[in-house]
């Protein structure tokens, strides 16, 4: 007999559970090579511990296949590879949490573990990647060639970049699972512009969740020209119980880097909109987190937390760096919400202000990307000197659909949009609107 939770090579019993494997084959990652996008991120891990190892890897039933260990040269997939009781990276996926070692020769857990030397393992921490559904398929690790004390900024840092790898390979799981499910050609994905688009939906929610006393709606508006992958989203979601949290931002540029931030945003609002029901509190994390991962774009953002009654719907609203929120009454006047705080991403201090709000039944909350309020006319049409969509013409087109709902008010503010710039879109715009439902 054997201890519950280990197997008969002593191993975690969970190496062999067949969910885990599933996940892991899902990733892609088994016998794949080295690529920028992980050595970066174990580079970072390596700078910012003082390591003079850092490693990413994921480990099988009996194999751990490396995919980054910068100090090493790739020497080809059988290489990059070995036993898995020869390394400590199955330690955080038989936890499925951090492990975490200061001195491996006389830790009573790794004493005398067969990694010790050919590693030169002094201390050694590593945290699990894990699958969207929560299993852990491998681990980010950083190997010090002596003792030492891990440092709680040390510990933090490589968890966030632990998130990072496991978002990174997340986004290529839905993106594959997109592409079939699309019926896409086999050769989409090596086409540029096919995979910017992809990419760009794969980071928006396809189908709002339906919030109940609500109906909501959204459109993102691509711009004209070269497909690429920027940084425009949205989301909306459940925070906790009762409340539920709209979001929406614009990340400065365009491409792979705009989608990095873009992903890190959506998934740490996510994470922490359930533990924080301020949003200014919820872009503070966010903007900790970009600074700790370097990120190398910066976002304006808007977000809010709210929840519904028979009265209509009552929350907290905060502005980064991002253009106000509109809110249109039953009625159709229209008014700006919102206090200007700091764009996220650059300053370790920012000034980001709650602001709270209310909609009554048929009252609704628009938010937007900068594409809507700075629309110009194609240069190469009718009247390219024609003045600039501003925040006052979306006022009043919003103010124009009053008694639309969501979805409806939406498609009016694209057309109106797509009229004006006669068919030439100078940016990417994001549009998001819930509306508390009439009585």
């Amino acid at each position: 007999m054997y201890p519950e939770g280990v197997r008969a090579d002593g191993l975690p019993a969970v190496l062999s559970d067949p969910a885990r494997l599933a996940a892991l084959a899902a990733s892609g990652q088994i016998g794949s090579g080295p690529e920028r996008v992980f050595d970066d991120l174990a580079r970072l891990a390596a700078s910012v511990t003082g390591c003079g190892i850092a490693a990413i890897t994921f480990v099988g039933e009996s194999r751990t296949y490396w995919k980054s260990v910068p100090h090493l040269p790739f020497e080809g997939f059988e290489q990059w590879q070995n036993a898995v009781g020869d390394s400590f990276c199955y330690f955080p996926v038989g936890m499925n949490g951090p492990f975490v070692v200061e001195d491996a020769a006389n830790d009573p857990r790794t004493a005398g573990h067969p990694a010790i030397g050919p590693w030169g393992v002094g201390a050694w921490v590593g945290f699990p990647i894990q699958s969207s559904e929560g299993y852990p398929i491998g681990s980010m690790c950083v190997i010090d060639a002596g003792p030492r004390s891990w440092k709680a900024e040390d510990l933090d840092t490589l968890a966030l970049l632990t998130r990072a790898v496991s978002n990174e390979v997340n986004h290529r799981v839905s993106l594959e699972a997109a592409r079939v499910a699309l019926n896409v050609a086999e050769d989409a994905l090596a086409q540029s512009a096919e995979l910017a688009r992809s990419l760009q939906e794969s980071l928006l929610p396809p189908v709002l969740r339906p919030v109940p006393g609500m109906d909501s709606a959204a459109r993102y508006l691509p711009a004209s020209g070269e497909v690429s992958v920027v940084g425009d989203f949205y989301d909306l979601f459940q925070a906790r119980g009762p409340w539920w949290t709209a979001v929406l931002g614009d990340v400065c540029g365009k491409g792979t880097d705009a989608a990095r931030v873009t992903a890190l945003a959506r998934y740490t609002v996510r994470a922490d909109a359930g533990e924080h029901l301020s949003p200014a509190i919820v872009l503070d994390r966010l903007n900790t987190a970009m600074l700790a991962q370097r990120a190398p774009r910066f976002l304006t953002a808007v977000q809010a937390t709210f929840r519904t009654s028979d009265a209509g719907v009552t929350g907290r609203l905060c502005l980064a760096g991002h253009p106000p929120a509109l809110v249109r009454r039953a009625d159709g006047r229209v008014r700006p919400v919102g206090t200007v705080g700091t764009l996220l991403g650059v300053l370790d201090d920012v000034e980001l202000t709650d602001v709270r709000f209310r909609l009554g039944p048929g009252d609704l909350l628009l938010f937007y990307t900068d594409g809507a309020c700075e629309a110009r006319a194609d240069p190469a049409g009718p009247q390219p000197h024609k003045p600039i969509f501003d925040e006052s013409n979306l006022a009043r087109a919003l103010a124009d659909s009053h008694g639309l709902g969501a979805v409806a008010t939406i498609d009016h503010i694209a057309a109106i949009l797509a009229d004006y710039h006669g068919g030439f879109a100078s940016d990417d715009t994001a549009l998001l609107a819930i509306r508390a439902r009439p009585q």
